[in-house]
């Protein structure tokens, strides 16, 4: 894959994201959530932390109890993480997704059709936002258009325009 080039300036980039890691208040109730619920399944246990990978996708997410921590269900309204974003393939696999949680317990939102995709919420025992997400045509039409070098802010309000989206332009200043 070719770099991303701004002007004369080859910009350097990355991969994709290699796995993400959660502060929890008790790494077995935390365990049992994400190992029951989302799968994964648990490769290394470090005492103050485990480690965990999901057989479909590779990904991996540590689960870690930090000495002195200050405890507390978590809040997207402190600066840091506002949730962790999970692909689904389809609006059916997230009507799956609804039934799974109604037999295990899970607090979630109901499915929301929105501009870029079908989008359900939901929270593990510590209150962490968690979501499933599936692409609709207009996702996957921008993620081709960004694919095939289509990056400038005009060609980001073709797009909008072409796809009748009720988005909000990007401030250009």
């Amino acid at each position: 894959m070719a770099r991303p080039q701004i002007g004369w300036f080859v910009m350097v980039t990355f991969a994709g994201v290699d796995h993400v890691s959660f502060t929890v208040s008790d790494l077995d109730r935390s365990q049992h959530f994400y190992t029951t619920v989302l799968g994964f399944v648990m490769v290394l246990d470090v005492g103050y932390g485990r480690i965990f990978m999901h057989p479909g996708t590779g990904f991996t997410l540590s689960l870690m109890k930090h000495e002195g921590a200050h405890g507390g269900d978590f809040t997207e309204l402190t600066t840091g993480l506002d949730h962790l974003g999970l692909t689904a393939t389809s609006r059916s696999d997230l009507e799956e997704w609804e039934r799974r949680f109604d037999d295990l317990g899970v607090t979630y939102t109901p499915i929301r059709d929105m501009e870029f995709g079908y989008h359900l919420n939901f929270r593990d025992p510590d209150n962490i936002a968690l979501e499933l997400s599936a692409p609709n045509e207009h996702l996957i039409a921008a993620r081709k258009a960004l694919a095939d070098g289509q990056t400038s802010q005009a060609d980001i309000d073709a797009f909008i325009d072409e796809h009748d989206l009720d988005l909000p332009r990007a401030s250009t200043d």
